[in-house]
């Protein structure tokens, strides 16, 4: 099997946001050690975003974070829209996410779909869509 795209693609921007300069805490000690990362006292609270999952951000790079997800997005629907038959990159998307999440064990296509940011029904809509994901559940039939 070749290269899978989606898997290049998520490492990609993985790697980029992992130069984000950022932190999470679950911890006072963790917090206290993230903020002077960032070049800040415990106590500047008032500069910093607090993110989801744990993840604090200084304030003045909430643009920056913003173009860099912004941009991560349109590179992903780019290429899946290039994927016009579904049999390369959207196949290799589903296949990998299907596998992530252990669908030949619970067999729950909504975990998977909600990790991609789709519905059901927005896939039947997009016929590159659709094709790629038969194409990645055959493999449990």
């Amino acid at each position: 099997m070749g290269k899978n795209l989606y898997y290049e693609l998520k490492e990609k921007h993985q790697g980029e946001f992992n130069k984000f300069p950022c932190f999470f805490a679950f911890s006072n000690k963790q917090f206290d050690e993230g903020m002077e990362k960032l070049g800040l006292n415990k106590d500047d609270t008032d500069k910093i975003y607090r993110g989801i999952g744990g993840m604090f951000y200084r304030k003045t790079d909430s643009k920056t974070l913003k173009d860099m997800l912004n941009r991560h997005e349109k590179e992903m629907e780019k290429a899946i829209n290039e994927d016009i038959a579904g049999e390369n990159f959207v196949k290799q998307m589903f296949s990998y996410e299907l596998a992530n999440h252990e669908y030949g064990y619970t067999y729950e296509l909504d975990v998977v779909l909600d990790s991609l940011g789709l519905t059901y029904e927005e896939i039947q809509e997009k016929p590159n869509l659709k094709r790629g994901l038969e194409l990645a559940l055959n493999k449990y039939k």
